[in-house]
C-alpha cells in the first residue's frame, strides 16, 4: 500500500504556504496591533517566526531523511518507539481535524458576517452564539466539495491548491502595494505597547504558522529531490513571516488605532480606506476565503494521510489504510474527515475559538515530540542518510525542544493564555480519553508486537538500522 508520487515543487510550496495562510490575517491583525502596537505586533510575529523556524529546521531534516506518509509517525517511531509514535499521531490527528472543522465553521461564518442580509433568522444558539442555516449549508457543502476533490486524486487537489494560493498571493500583493502608495505612517502610533503585548502576539503564532507540518504527511507523494523538500518547508515559513509582517504594517498605516475596535475585519477595513473604495475590502474578503480554502485543503491532505499511515502501521484498524482502486487515494480516511468537517458547522461561531485553541495545544505537543525525536536520532542514528542536514543541529535541536515545551506551558494553568474551562479542556479531555481506549486496543493486536513489520509499514525502505 503505497501512495502515488504526483506532487512537484510548485505543489509542495502551495501545500505548505497555503496551509499556513488561512483566515487569521484578515481578522486578527487589528487585535494584535491593539495588544502590542503596530511595530510591536511585527516584533511578535517575527519572534514567533524564529521560534517556529527552530521547529521547521527539525522538520526539514527529518522529512528529507524519512519521506514517508505519516511523517511525524515515522520520526517518533524511529527515535522513541511505537507508544510515542502513536500518541504523536493521535495529537496530530486532533490538530488537523480541529483545523478542518475550524475552516468548515469559518467559511459559513464569514459569509453570514459580510452578507448579513442573506443569513435569515438563527436556527438556534450555542454558548450564546447564534447558528444560521446559511452557515451550516455553506460549510457542509464546501466540506463535501473538498472531500470529492481529494477522493479524485492528489494531482487534482494540488491543482486547486495552487490556483487558490496564486489568487491569495495576488490579493496580498495588491494590499501591500496600496499600503506603500497611500498609507499614512502617522497611523502607526502607538508603535510599541510593551513586551506583555508582544508576548500575547507570540502565543498566537503557533496558530498563525501551523501548516508547514502537513508536508511530512504528503512526503510519500512528492516527486522532487529529498533535499528540496526540506528547503521548501523553511522557505514557506520565511515567506509566511514576511506576509504576516506586511499585513500588520499595511493595517497599521491604513487604519487609525481608534477604528480597530469598530472593524469586524480590520484588514478589509484598512484596504477600503487605503484605496478609497469598499470594493477593496471585498477583495480582501475574497483573499481570505481563498486562504480558508488553501488551509482547509492542505490540512485535509495532512489529516487523511496521517490516518492512512496509522492504519498501514496497525496503529488503527487496517481498513484505514484502504486505497481507492482507480484514484489511489485513502478512501476511508477521506470519508471520515469529510463527514467530520460536514458536521462541524452545527457547532456555530463560538466553536471557532474552542477549536483554534484546542488544536493549537495539540499542535505544540506534537511539535515537542518531533523535536525530541530529532535530538534522539542525531544520537542514535548518526549514520542515517540526511539529504538535508541542519548545520548546528546539536545546538538547534535542544533549543527547539526547550522552546516547544515552553509553548506547551503557555496553554496550561496558571498561564493567562491557558485553555478555558469547560469547553476547551472538555474537548481536549474527550480526545485523550478516546485515544486511551483506542491505544489500549491497538496494543493488544498481534501486529503491534511485530516491530519489524510495523517499522517497515511506517518507515518503508528508510527504516533505521536499529530496527
Amino acid at each position: 500500500m503505497k501512495l502515488q508520487q504526483v506532487l512537484g515543487r510548485r505543489d509542495v510550496f502551495a501545500l505548505a504556504f497555503g496551509a499556513i495562510i488561512g483566515w487569521g490575517w484578515v481578522v486578527l491583525s487589528g487585535s494584535m496591533i491593539d495588544q502590542a502596537g503596530s511595530l510591536g505586533s511585527v516584533i511578535g510575529v517575527l519572534l514567533g517566526a524564529i521560534v517556529v523556524s527552530l521547529v521547521g529546521l527539525t522538520y526539514a531534516e527529518l522529512t528529507a531523511a524519512l519521506p514517508r506518509a505519516g511523517g511525524e509517525l515515522g520520526f517518533t517511531y524511529a527515535a522513541m518507539g511505537p507508544t510515542w509514535s502513536w500518541w504523536c499521531g493521535w495529537w496530530l490527528a486532533f490538530a488537523y481535524l480541529g483545523v478542518c472543522a475550524f475552516e468548515a465553521v469559518a467559511i459559513g461564518t464569514v459569509l453570514t458576517s459580510v452578507a448579513p442580509w442573506l443569513r435569515g433568522s438563527p436556527l438556534y444558539s450555542l454558548a450564546g452564539a447564534p447558528v444560521f442555516g446559511l452557515a451550516i449549508v455553506v460549510g457542509s457543502a464546501t466540506a463535501l466539495l473538498i472531500g470529492i476533490l481529494n477522493w479524485r486524486g492528489a494531482s487534482i487537489s494540488a491543482r486547486v491548491q495552487w490556483t487558490a494560493t496564486a489568487g491569495l498571493l495576488a490579493v496580498g500583493a495588491a494590499l501591500f502595494v496600496a499600503a506603500a502608495a497611500s498609507g499614512d505612517v502617522a497611523n502607526l502610533e502607538p508603535r510599541f505597547l510593551g513586551w506583555s503585548g508582544v508576548l500575547n502576539v507570540l502565543t498566537v503564532t503557533p496558530f498563525l504558522f501551523v501548516g508547514f507540518d502537513v508536508i511530512p504527511q504528503a512526503a510519500e507523494e512528492i516527486r522532487i529531490e529529498r533535499r528540496q523538500i526540506g528547503a521548501v518547508i523553511l522557505f514557506s515559513i520565511a515567506l509566511a513571516a514576511v506576509w504576516y509582517s506586511l499585513v500588520q504594517l499595511s493595517v497599521g498605516v491604513g487604519l487609525p488605532l481608534a477604528e480597530h475596535a469598530r472593524a469586524e475585519l480590520p484588514t478589509a477595513a484598512a484596504a477600503s480606506r487605503l484605496v478609497g473604495s469598499p470594493m477593496a475590502g471585498w477583495v480582501i474578503v475574497i483573499g481570505g476565503l481563498l486562504g480558508i480554502l488553501t488551509s482547509w485543503n492542505a490540512f485535509f491532505v495532512g489529516a487523511t494521510r496521517l490516518l492512512f499511515a496509522m492504519g498501514r502501521g496497525q496503529m488503527l484498524p487496517a481498513g484505514w489504510a484502504r486505497l481507492h482502486g482507480r484514484h489511489g487515494t485513502p478512501i476511508v480516511a477521506i470519508a471520515f474527515v469529510t463527514t467530520a468537517s460536514m458536521f462541524a458547522p452545527l457547532l456555530g461561531r463560538q466553536a471557532l475559538l474552542w477549536l483554534a485553541n484546542a488544536a493549537s495545544l495539540a499542535t505544540v505537543i506534537a511539535y515537542a515530540m518531533v523535536t525530541v525525536a530529532f535530538v534522539r536520532l542525531r544520537v542514535r542514528e548518526p549514520a542515517m542518510e540526511r539529504p538535508y542536514r541542519v548545520a548546528g543541529g546539536t545546538i538547534f535541536g535542544p533549543l527547539a525542544v526547550a522552546v516547544t515545551c515552553g509553548f506547551v506551558l503557555l496553554y496550561l494553568p496558571p498561564s493567562p493564555s491557558a485553555l478555558a474551562w469547560p469547553f476547551e479542556w472538555g474537548i481536549v479531555g474527550a480526545w485523550v480519553a478516546a485515544g486511551a481506549a483506542v491505544f489500549l486496543r491497538a496494543r493488544r493486536s498481534p501486529a503491534w508486537r511485530d516491530r519489524h513489520a510495523q517499522a517497515r509499514a511506517l518507515l518503508g525502505e528508510f527504516a533505521p538500522s536499529g530496527d
